[in-house]
């Protein structure tokens, strides 16, 4: 990855190369880690691009005189409100199921 910004679709596509990548399984341990690495910096990207973008369109949909208009976005307004991850949990019914 660079410096430079790239489009959505680019840094899309970059991700999927990655996972089609680790989904091989054909990498070492390392190569495995950096690419998930840099999967993991692509998918936020992506997702606040996303999330940008779905704040300018509440935006445009919010013009009180029912006109569309694009509006100038406060950097303070593209702050994502950040919900408390939750981590998900395998629960098994039977304890003679589990693998561990």
């Amino acid at each position: 990855m660079n410096g430079k910004s790239k489009t959505f679709e680019a840094s899309l596509g970059e991700l999927e190369k990655i996972v089609r990548k680790l989904e091989d399984g054909d990498l070492s341990l390392e190569e495995s880690l950096k690419l998930f690495e840099d999967g993991v910096k692509l998918s936020r990207e992506c997702q606040e691009r996303l999330n940008q973008s779905e704040r300018r369109i509440e935006v445009l949909l919010k013009d009180a005189g029912e006109n569309l208009s694009l509006q100038p976005l406060a950097p303070e307004d593209l702050r994502e409100e950040r919900q408390p991850k939750v981590k998900k949990r395998i629960v098994f019914e039977n304890d003679d199921e589990s693998p561990f």
